[in-house]
């Protein structure tokens, strides 16, 4: 099992061009190989310039890594911040979890606002 978590995501709002952010956690059990951390943060620091609804940009990571990563199981959480009062959490994951392996709580709490 490895985790990758990007406290810091942003994107761009398709409808205001304004940014978003996010904390993304991104848990995988391996297959053959692993993903290079920089090429992960380089992968994730392409979406500062791309305009796509929360729901879109979480799911589009979670396909295109496991399409490229080839891993026996990934999931990912996408906590986002709030825009227009809502904050919206995310969650793919490409099936069931994989008999036998550990997978702890993303531990990212729900948006709280100032309480």
């Amino acid at each position: 099992m490895v985790r990758f978590a990007a406290p810091e995501f942003t994107s761009l709002c398709p409808v205001t061009g304004q940014p978003d952010f996010a904390h993304l956690v991104i848990d995988y059990a391996p297959g053959e190989t692993i993903v290079e951390s920089k090429s992960l943060k380089l992968f994730l620091g392409s979406f500062r310039n791309h305009c796509g609804f929360h729901e879109d940009v979480t799911v589009g990571i979670g396909n295109r890594l496991f399409e490229e990563m080839e891993p026996q199981w990934l999931r990912i959480g996408g906590y986002w911040y709030p825009r227009g009062g809502i904050p919206i959490d995310v969650f793919w994951q490409s099936g069931p979890v994989p008999n036998g392996l550990w997978v702890p709580d993303q531990g990212v709490q729900s948006y709280r606002g100032r309480g």
